[in-house]
């Protein structure tokens, strides 16, 4: 009867799985060989017979980006530069001369010197202007000029640079650098100890683990990790960091992917160092990915209070992919869930606008989940402070401002024209606001809205129809009202952008080491935090 029951019942039935899942495998890997197929073709007839030479790199180049711009930002190719950015990223580890770089089509602009690194025993500076390597001019050099700078360890390079508009060299000699994931740790006052985790690489979990347990012999009964404007990384890091304050086996990140293999559950994998110690995690705007697993666990298991404004809200998952020749995609296969069951993705790239513009999810449409206390939480945003200190400040004028290097720029040229007995000591003011924005006047910063455009396409229209002539008179003035908003805009974001100011300038005269003991002292997230701390029953009282 079994047998029989096997013959007629399962046996059919495994043989529809098996034949249906195999259709559809063969089906899908069908469209990708013919797809592929029709743009190699296509590509080869192209550069063969096209009028005009073409160059088939580029052509390439631009087809992938293309083709992946449709999806999400974090799916991308990965040449053999960014590959190595990559590791570096991962690893915290190179060998070069020991800076931040920007690079340039003219030149290389030294971002941010680390200390007592050869970049900095070389004497260069923020600002410097890198114009040439060795003998090649770096206007002249067609790959990517950050690569002159690298080489092997105690071998010597030559640079010519430009400081405030004057030609400067030096011989810098290489160092094997380290990049830490915890620049900074510290106590801030007899038991609150503050840990700054800057970037999720593999050595994140073993720096922060020591630093916890250095803090906690000097006495620290209560801790603040500062996770403002951390990135992300590893997702593995982020779990045996959750894994130092709550206990072994706790769930903390679930995984959903189309395929099967990367549907994963992550619970913690040791033993933890303090499941009791008070625990203040401090978020801002840029705290994005890995940044929102360890604080979103944290909230859902009622472990920490989160201080500061609203996370990134990245609730992607990406996976580097080899493909030939050094390359590699990096492709988004899963989004995470907290372990109250919520994705903190913000941004729709799905399901986009006219413009073809992803989308926020809005807030009618956020979804409820409890916290372990049955405390109340959101997903679609991101990951929301308890403490709300400040508010998330990424508007599209401040952030032009950033992107064209106008804080940093401004700062540059304030450092060469200040001095300080006691950086402490130092505090922008109303006239040093004014300052910059007569610096934004001088260099002729113009952020063009869409309001603009839409304007400007409207009154375009009207001249070809021949229309009133009043409708330039009006049109200029909408223009001029306009110009007077966005001025008004950068006012209102004042205290922003004096906080992004005097951070650049602090770390101009003291490094960043020197950055986190200003902000020790002066900065108003760490005052909240450590204020919370110190009284149990307002501590309490938020995680209930």
């Amino acid at each position: 009867m079994k047998n029989l029951l096997k013959k007629k019942i399962i046996i059919p039935i495994l043989a529809c799985v098996v034949f249906f899942s195999t259709t559809a495998f063969k089906n899908n890997f069908f469209e990708v060989a013919k797809q592929i197929e029709i743009f190699t073709t296509l590509f080869k007839e192209l550069n063969m017979n096209y009028v005009d030479e073409t160059n088939p790199g580029d052509l390439m180049d631009t087809a992938i980006k293309s083709m992946l711009a449709d999806l999400d930002p974090y799916t991308n190719f990965m040449n053999e530069q960014d590959v190595e950015a990559a590791r570096i990223n991962n690893t915290g580890d190179y060998t070069g001369i020991g800076a931040r770089i920007k690079t340039l089509k003219d030149k290389l602009v030294v971002i941010e010197p680390y200390k007592d690194y050869p970049a900095d025993k070389a004497g260069l500076k923020a600002g410097d202007e890198i114009i040439k390597v060795g003998k090649i001019l770096v206007e002249d050099y067609d790959d990517y000029g950050g690569d002159l700078l690298r080489g092997a360890s105690d071998s010597s390079v030559e640079v010519t640079y430009k400081r405030q508009g004057k030609t400067q060299t030096a011989t810098i000699k290489r160092a094997e650098v380290e990049i830490k994931a915890v620049p900074h740790f510290s106590l801030i006052d007899n038991k609150t100890g503050y840990i700054v985790l800057s970037r999720f690489s593999r050595k994140a979990h073993a720096e922060t683990n020591y630093a916890l347990r250095d803090l906690k012999a000097q006495g620290a009964e209560r801790i603040i990790l500062d996770l403002r404007g951390n990135p992300g990384g590893l997702v593995n890091e982020a779990i045996k960091i959750v894994n130092l304050f709550v206990p072994k086996g706790q769930l903390v990140v679930t995984t959903k992917s189309k395929v099967k293999k990367y549907n994963r559950t992550y619970m913690t994998p040791n033993d933890p160092i303090d499941t009791e110690i008070p625990l203040v995690v401090l978020l801002d705007g840029s705290s994005a990915s890995a940044s929102e697993i360890v604080s979103g666990a944290l909230q859902d298991l009622d472990r920490a209070v989160i201080v500061g404004s609203r996370s990134f809200g990245k609730g992607l998952v990406q996976r580097p992919k080899l493909l030939t020749y050094g390359t590699q995609v990096k492709i988004t296969i899963s989004r995470y869930y907290t372990p109250s069951g919520r994705c903190i993705q913000s941004l729709d790239y799905w399901n986009r606008n006219e413009k073809g513009e992803a989308v926020r999810v809005k807030q009618e449409n956020y979804n409820e989940f409890k916290t372990k206390n049955g405390r109340r939480v959101f997903d679609g945003g991101g990951v929301f402070p308890d403490v709300r200190v400040g508010a998330s400040k990424n508007s599209p004028i401040t952030t032009a401002i950033v992107n064209n290097d106008l804080i940093f720029d401004f700062a540059t040229n304030y450092y060469y024209n200040h001095t300080f007995a006691d950086i402490n000591t130092l505090k922008l003011s109303d006239s040093d606001f004014l300052d910059f924005k007569n610096y934004l006047k001088a260099n002729n910063f113009s952020f063009v809205t869409d309001t603009e455009k839409a304007l400007k396409k409207a009154f375009e229209t009207s001249k070809k129809e021949e229309l009133n002539d009043n409708i330039e008179s009006d049109y200029n003035t909408l223009i001029s009202n306009l110009n007077a908003s966005k001025t008004k805009i950068i006012d209102e974001n004042k205290d922003y952008l004096l906080e992004l100011l005097t951070e650049d300038i602090v770390k101009r005269y003291v490094y960043r080491e020197g950055l986190y003991e200003y902000l020790e002292v002066h900065d108003t997230e760490i005052k909240k935090a450590t204020e919370i701390l110190s009284n149990p029953t307002t501590y309490q009282g938020y995680l209930k």
